[in-house]
């Protein structure tokens, strides 16, 4: 019974063990490889898909990563890398009453102090809120707030102009009557565009505009609880004219908040620390403001984002390992299931190590198949989620090349036992199995 089995399989199979083992040893065996698996569609597709998942996971959450990233990176340069940004905080009129009695708030002598004391402060602007009851022009109407600035305060805020030009220190100086609307206000006051020159009324004051902002970039309304992009909603003045044109609340600091820009090489962290101890010292202990560093909160964002990065790579990594242990379920299956054709091989001059190519080869062929597919649904996942989610995806050439690395390297690891046990095979064992 036996012999009648091996001679059907020999006369059946011999011209092609015969090609496969030549195969073996003269050429590559990528397309007997392919062959193979395109044998069993379902199965190997099967087998894909836990690969397919991991690379997949594994590109959108770190192109996500990345994305958000950049996107707080550009959020953080409109505040101004290099700046400490220091507001003073609002109380209720019996807390500020009581305040008053120790603190006069921020004030110009504030700044004088920090830039006579503080290592590294090259510029500075401050900011003054006017209690604003109206904006108009010939033609509309905004619901803006007007704020007094120092001519400094567009350079340290990162202010691109549309049109027309920023203060002069003369004009800072003289308390002159001119104005630089944000994008919104400016739509608002002069539909047509043409507001160059034109006349705006603050409250009972008329201003001449002489600036026109672009809109600034701000990838959304907020970042690590600081409210971003109100310049578009806002008429800038200079600081001087805010200060004798228009009346202030009695209880009011004299200025709202002021900005000091760092050279390149101080240390931020160290500066903050800095200046916040000589404002209590100046303020007698009073905590009536808020110190912001931006370049702290990209820190802060960058290692939230670190552990995020981390945190999803590693469940997209076991998706990984999932897809690696199918793979060598497949292949210890494959080799049961083919080992009389092993032994056939073996009979015919295929030596172990040709065996063990075979079936490394067609693991690393499923991994190297799954990790494309994998790509392809990686930039697809990553699309879908960022326009449902908003989210900013910035692509990733090293997150492609490493998880497509990681996945070829699953492949061939996990594919090395079954391929081992194939060509300890022996030869007549083989033949006789059933």
């Amino acid at each position: 019974m036996l012999k009648s089995v091996l001679v059907l399989l020999l006369a059946m199979k011999l011209p092609l063990l015969i090609r496969k083992a030549d195969t073996m040893k003269h050429t590559p065996l990528i397309k007997d490889t392919l062959a193979e698996l395109a044998q069993h569609k379902l199965r190997t597709f099967l087998t894909l898909l836990g690969m397919i998942f991991g690379v997949g996971a594994v590109i959108a959450m770190l192109n996500i990563g990345e994305g958000a990233e950049r996107e707080a990176l550009k959020t953080i340069e409109t505040m101004g890398l290099r700046n400490l940004i220091v507001e003073g905080r609002k109380f209720d009129e019996k807390t500020l009453q009581e305040q008053r009695k120790h603190s006069l708030g921020l004030n110009q002598s504030d700044i004088d102090a920090a830039v006579a004391t503080i290592p590294g402060v090259i510029s500075y602007s401050a900011e003054r809120t006017i209690d604003t009851h109206g904006i108009y022009s010939h033609d509309g109407k905004s619901d803006g707030i007007a704020i007094g600035v120092s001519p400094s305060y567009m350079a340290l805020s990162k202010l691109q102009f549309v049109s027309g030009r920023n203060f002069s220190e003369q004009e800072n100086r003289y308390a002159a009557q001119v104005a630089i609307l944000g994008a919104r206000v400016a739509q608002s006051l002069f539909p047509n565009g043409d507001a160059l020159g034109k006349p705006v009324k603050v409250n009972h004051v008329w201003l001449q505009v002489v600036g026109v902002l672009a809109e600034p970039y701000a990838g959304s309304n907020e970042f690590q609880g600081i409210k971003l992009g109100g310049e578009q909603n806002q008429l800038f003045m200079p600081l001087n004219t805010a200060q004798t044109r228009f009346k202030a609340e009695p209880l009011s600091a004299e200025l709202t908040s002021f900005r000091l820009q760092l050279a390149e090489d101080a240390n931020n962290a160290l500066s903050a620390r800095a200046l916040d101890f000589l404002l209590k010292q100046r303020h007698n202990d009073i905590d009536d403001y808020n110190i912001i560093v931006p370049a702290a909160l990209l820190a802060q964002q960058k290692q939230t984002q670190q552990i995020f990065n981390i945190v999803m790579s590693c469940v997209a990594g076991i998706s990984l390992l999932v897809g690696g242990i199918g793979i060598m379920n497949i292949m210890l299956a494959t080799v049961l299931e083919r080992t009389k054709e092993i032994g056939l091989l073996r009979a015919i001059g295929a030596t172990r190590r040709d065996i063990k190519i075979q079936f490394v080869a067609e693991s690393f062929a499923i991994a190297i198949l799954g990790g494309l597919l994998g790509i392809v649904f990686g930039i697809l996942l990553s699309e879908l989620i960022a326009f449902y989610s908003d989210w900013a995806v910035s692509w990733s050439l090293l997150a492609i090349g490493l998880s497509f690395s990681i996945c070829a390297l699953i492949g061939v690891a996990f594919g090395v036992y079954p391929a081992i046990k194939a060509s300890e095979l022996d030869p007549i064992t083989a033949l006789q199995s059933e």
